[in-house]
């Protein structure tokens, strides 16, 4: 098993390399590798997933649509585009659990995919040689849905919350994947890598969707600025309290999006040898310094920043590494 370098305690905090880990996309393109591409092909939606066709609108320039502020219809056209570009033929979610935007989530992970070619002669590892951790899978399952469809990836889907597993697990079983994804529970709601990984594991990178908000109050307000800036807030309407959904740990915790990260951080020094590539979303920009400064403080070789875009919304993940270059091309050669 691979070892991070080992400091004399005395000594400095190793400043980490920071570069880009993909050359950013242009505003409000998907990466190249993204399977939605262009428009949604609505005929071809309703065709896997008959049950599409009930929530389909026309738009203000007269294009097919759903209704983005109705839980129901985005959680079907989910179902649509997972059976459509994916073949996955089996996916639902428990009312009130949050409900991904798929092809922001799938850049995620083509940035990832980025990540490792860089360290492997410019070839994206495939299969299920690579195994990745995510944490926080939630109900929807999605990250190992989509990675494991895209590039073969094996997985190990996280949580905290056991009704949200049985759901991910439903999914897995539903499709046939229990080869592929394997869920576990995170007992301990304080820790995240602790009382999870088991001695000798090893995983080539891990991803995650960190709760954004400090509390209730604050996710539901940034619900309604979106609400707002997509001009639906409409005083006679009444609209979802929150933007497609969430429990409580998807969405807040103490401190927020960064108390989460730098936790994360920190924790992450502890199993650097079974990891390969650690990595997280960071929704506010404002966030990355502080996780740098982290990084820096837990000695970590490297550490890179993903950019992402769709339509208007612009965000990114970083990843980090105790590593070095020669490691990391040895561990995925082996």
């Amino acid at each position: 098993m691979s070892r991070p370098p080992q400091r004399p305690a005395s000594a400095a905090p190793r400043k980490p390399k920071s570069h880009a880990a993909t050359p950013p996309q242009a505003k409000g393109q998907l990466h190249p590798r993204n399977r939605h591409q262009g428009r949604y092909d609505f005929p071809a939606l309703i065709k896997a997933c008959p049950a599409l066709a009930e929530f389909v609108i026309l738009n203000p320039y007269g294009k097919q649509s759903i209704d983005f502020a109705n839980p129901d219809a985005v959680r079907v056209f989910n179902r649509a585009l997972l059976a459509q570009l994916y073949g996955i033929r089996h996916w639902d979610i428990p009312a009130g659990y949050l409900c991904p935007p798929v092809p922001g989530r799938a850049d995620y992970l083509h940035g990832l995919a980025d990540l490792l070619a860089a360290d492997n002669a410019g070839v994206i590892p495939r299969g299920a040689a690579v195994r990745a951790l995510d944490i926080g899978t939630g109900a929807n399952c999605i990250y190992p849905l989509l990675g494991q469809a895209d590039y073969g990836w094996q997985f190990l889907g996280a949580d905290i919350d056991p009704q949200a597993l049985a759901s991910a697990r439903e999914i897995v079983r539903a499709n046939g994947l229990q080869a592929r994804i394997e869920l576990r529970q995170q007992t301990n709601p304080e820790q995240i890598f602790a009382g999870l990984l088991q001695t000798g594991e090893r995983f080539t990178l891990t991803l995650c969707n960190p709760p954004f908000h400090s509390s209730a109050q604050e996710a539901a307000s940034g619900s309604r600025r979106k609400w707002k800036n997509l001009g639906k807030l409409d005083p006679s309407r009444k609209l979802p309290t929150l933007n497609f959904g969430g429990q409580s740990n998807e969405l807040w915790c103490p401190g927020g999006e960064l108390a989460f990260v730098q936790r994360m951080v920190r924790e992450s020094r502890a199993v650097a040898g079974q990891v390969l590539w650690f990595s997280c979303l960071i929704s506010k920009a404002g966030n990355l310094a502080p996780v740098q400064a982290a990084l820096r403080s837990v000695g970590a070789v490297e550490q890179q920043i993903g950019e992402m875009s769709q339509g208007q919304k612009q965000s990114r993940f970083i990843a980090w590494t105790f590593h070095e270059p020669a490691e990391r091309q040895a561990w995925l050669a082996s």
